[in-house]
């Protein structure tokens, strides 16, 4: 049986639509999930909508509208971005299904039994675009009265009875996790949280208001909502099945990342082990705090007008050219920038120019010179034989690269395959070999038809819908595209044995060109 694989986004809150950070977070997670699947591994990519808390009331209100229903307009915003962007997702939830709020009430009374919730007062600063509580260490003077939590953001002084959380029994369990090689990742978030959790005495958690009934209610206190964090954390449970502990759960928990934005960062490794040790739970295994994407260098708001709907991005230059943009251009872990001239300039000298000209020219030549059929008896070349090596060395540091989630730098890799078989397309010149040495000239296209098949499965986690294309063309069946097919030595005989011939081929990476409207 296939080793089980869970990978989850953040839930996202869907007071406006999808912005490009939510489109980021999805792909990334995306590619994961397919990466691991064609690895051969089981997995399972669960996304979703956090949809309560007082934000969303008020944001709802501030419309005009029934809550409920704002929030179902707006989680299909998220669906429909997933669709759009190809997000093979096994599972999007939303934190108002019965089925969510029956989890949410479980892992409740699990942390009530282990003596973890006690009924106070909650006096203190709480930022209601955050849904995050502060401390008076971390409040900061804006502008006029206005108080700042360490996000920027304005923050309310807040008193009502509230359920607690004994945060502070499990700073020491805290510590110990976030300091173990690997739970946290890049090493500037553990650092970040590792100063918050030793910096500071831990102060117990409010987990539940009475200002607002917008939320799970808390099982046995009538006017008690729980805190949107704790319903919201316990999606990545529901989306397997909690609070059964059979079946998908107890195969796939605990899950082996979660993705984040590095914005929340403390709620996923220091309030969510927190509940689960309290709920007899295992704790995540890892957590990805990438960073922020910004608009040619600037954070995006609307008040300096640059942000961007993702889905017009997508709709402009094509749904993998973005996909591929992004993961290229962007360290995972650190901020990044984009722009319309960038995404032109990357996808067109490496998916266009590069590879996208490379199958191309291979697949027309084979077609035209050879009326499209493919032979398994050219003379063996030790150019040749260099070449497939060099490919597959450079495939197998992709892997490497992409299993530490360092995206950049596997696709560094498979552009060095790329680019070495744009110099021997250059230096064995089949169009000159086709008058001088017509069977050399097939052995040359042959070898190049191998490596563009290997090129193409490897970064078909990146560029599904284009590879699927391709592979087509050249032949590959839809059960022979995932990386076990790499090591299959005998595939090119095979297909040469059922009589496959090249149709006329079509390019999958056409070049881009800048928008009329965008500056340059």
């Amino acid at each position: 049986m296939a080793d089980p694989y869970y990978i989850t986004t953040a839930i996202s809150y869907p007071n406006g639509k999808p912005h490009i950070g939510h489109a980021y977070e999805a792909i990334a997670a995306d590619v994961i999930a397919r990466f691991q699947r064609m690895n051969g591994s089981d997995v399972r990519l669960v996304t979703g909508t956090d949809e309560h808390g007082l934000k969303m009331a008020q944001t709802a209100r501030a419309a005009g509208r029934d809550t409920m229903e704002f929030a179902t307009e707006m989680s299909n915003h998220f669906r429909e971005m997933c669709a759009k962007l190809n997000i093979s997702h096994d599972a999007f939830c939303r934190t108002t299904d019965k089925r969510h709020f029956e989890a949410s009430v479980a892992l409740w009374q699990a942390m009530e039994a282990a003596g973890d919730l006690y009924l106070d007062r909650y006096e203190g600063w709480y930022s209601v675009r955050d849904e995050a509580y502060y401390g008076d260490d971390e409040i900061t003077e804006g502008e006029g009265d206005v108080k700042l939590s360490p996000q920027g953001t304005p923050v309310e002084w807040t008193v009502e009875e509230s359920w607690f959380f004994r945060l502070s029994k499990y700073r020491d369990f805290l510590i110990e996790l976030n300091e173990t090689p690997g739970f946290i990742e890049p090493e500037s978030r553990r650092n970040e949280v590792l100063s918050f959790l030793k910096g500071n005495d831990l102060r117990d958690l409010s987990v539940s208001r009475t200002s607002f009934d917008w939320g799970v209610p808390v099982p046995g206190s009538p006017g008690h909502v729980m805190y949107v964090w704790v319903d919201a954390l316990t999606t990545y449970l529901t989306g397997i099945g909690f609070p059964e502990r059979e079946g998908d759960f107890a195969r796939f928990w605990p899950v082996d990342v979660h993705l984040i934005g590095k914005d929340i960062t403390r709620f996923h490794t220091v309030y969510w082990p927190a509940f689960l040790k309290s709920a007899g739970l295992p704790v995540p295994k890892k957590v990805f705090s990438h960073g922020f994407l910004l608009h040619r260098g600037e954070k995006m708001s609307k008040s300096l007008g640059n942000v961007v709907d993702p889905l017009e991005l997508a709709e402009r230059f094509g749904v993998d050219q973005l996909r591929y943009f992004l993961m290229r251009e962007i360290a995972f872990g650190q901020d990044g920038s984009y722009s319309a001239d960038a995404i032109v300039t990357r996808c067109n000298a490496e998916l266009a120019n590069s590879f996208g000209n490379l199958a191309q020219r291979v697949l027309s030549m084979i077609y035209k010179n050879l009326d499209g059929v493919l032979s398994s008896s050219c003379p063996a070349n030790p150019a040749d034989d260099d070449l497939e090596k060099s490919v597959r060395s450079n495939i197998g540091s992709m892997w490497t690269s992409f299993d530490q989630l360092n995206f950049t730098a596997g696709l560094d890799n498979w552009m060095l395959g790329v680019f070495a078989c744009n110099q021997f397309v250059d230096e064995q010149a089949p169009w000159a070999l086709k008058k001088t040495d017509p069977e050399r000239m097939a052995a040359v296209l042959m070898t190049l038809f191998r490596c563009v098949r290997d090129l193409a499965i490897a970064v078909r986690p990146v560029v599904p819908t284009s590879i699927e294309r391709l592979l087509d063309q050249m032949g590959i069946g839809a059960d022979a595209r995932d990386f076990a097919a790499l090591e299959n030595g005998d595939w090119f005989l095979d297909l040469v044995a059922s009589g496959f011939r090249i149709s006329q081929p079509q390019g999958v990476f056409p070049r881009l060109e800048m928008p009329a409207d965008e500056e340059s």
